[in-house]
């Protein structure tokens, strides 16, 4: 493992993702060297806070990457398509969190916690997956490696801050036109997302599914290494400003009992296991925001199958479903001496 520490680049640093992954950088004492933020030339300027410090964002250019060694990229499909394969051709390995590269079979998509071995033949460039993927997978792992997973139900109940700043504006300013007797704009959404679900994220496909749904279809069985789970998404966006939500069906080729995933998902790196119905005990969307868990309950066997288990699952999708992920695969390419520092 290399004595140095490396020069880390953060781009799209100004975007809500951005700035939590200066955030999480900061919190898990990332061993760099430096961290320089970059922007579109419209945000260069802006300070960033980190470490008790302000740093000066600057303009990303084709020439940027000089004398980096890892680069985290958050500023959406386009940039990554034009400016990953500089920053690879550059000797920097680029952790990107859009989905430009998720599905190119030539770049490993990993979670940590499930398939850090696929870090072993990165070609430069590594994506993050996307956020109701990463929380799933992570619990269903340990279920997977014990019983083997053969087909998911899942119906996701998804945070507006997936969208953006601007949704979450809109549903703080939905809600206030709304107690003040004022008609509604919706400009993010097709619809009101105020006190109304939309069974709807991103655009629709050909078969009738949203892109969102598909992603976590694809993603998913590339991430496990097993093309033979059979996966069907319903993706929901719900008026919640931090945390996605998924109810996971899950029929396994071997018996588990709930006890049996209980315990296995508690012994899993970063799980916490909620689960005391008795209690009213369960996870929900507003104890993980901030968190870096993800978060399992309401456990139960599927009595309508021989060997099905139900379960409900929670994450921050801003920490976990991008920022942390990211800063983790960083951290596990530096633990692997998969980074050449310069």
């Amino acid at each position: 493992m290399s004595t140095k520490n490396p020069r880390v680049a953060v781009v799209g640093a100004t975007g809500a993702v951005g700035r939590e992954m200066l955030k999480v950088l900061e919190q898990r004492d990332f061993p760099a060297s430096e961290i320089v933020p970059f922007s579109s030339a419209r945000s260069a300027g802006t300070k960033v806070p980190y470490k008790g410090e302000e740093l000066t964002v600057i303009e990303l250019k084709e020439d940027s990457f000089e004398g980096f060694d890892i680069a985290l990229f958050s500023a959406g499909g386009g940039t990554s398509t034009k400016f990953a394969p500089i920053a690879a051709k550059a000797g920097c390995v680029v952790v990107d969190n859009s989905s430009a590269w998720r599905m190119d079979p030539k770049v490993p998509l990993v979670v940590p916690e499930v398939n850090p071995e696929d870090l072993e033949w990165h070609p430069g460039i590594i994506a993050n997956p996307n956020c109701s993927t990463i929380q799933m997978v992570v619990a269903l792992k340990p279920i997977h490696d014990e019983a083997k997973i053969k087909r998911i139900v899942v119906s996701t109940y998804q945070a507006v801050s997936g969208t953006g700043q601007k949704a979450i504006t809109e549903l703080e300013t939905q809600v206030s036109r709304l107690f003040n007797g004022k008609d509604v704009v919706s400009d993010v959404y097709p619809h009101q997302i105020a006190f109304n679900c939309l069974p709807h994220i991103d655009v629709f496909e050909d078969n009738g599914y949203t892109k969102e749904e598909m992603k976590m279809v694809n993603e998913t069985k590339k991430i496990m290494g097993d093309d033979s789970i059979k996966l069907t998404a319903t993706a929901v966006r719900v008026p919640v400003f931090y945390g996605h939500s998924e109810s996971v069906n899950i029929e396994t080729e071997e018996k588990l009992t709930a006890v049996d995933c209980r315990n296995m998902l508690a012994n899993f790196p970063g799980i916490t296991v909620i689960d005391y119905p008795e209690k009213t005990h369960y996870p929900m969307a507003i104890d993980c925001a901030g968190e870096d868990d993800v978060f399992v309950g309401r456990i139960r066997e599927d009595e309508t199958i021989d060997n099905g288990i139900n379960m409900w699952i929670v994450s921050d999708n801003i920490r976990k479903g991008a920022a942390l992920n990211t800063v983790q695969i960083a951290e596990t390419l530096i633990k692997r001496d998969l980074v050449r520092v310069k």
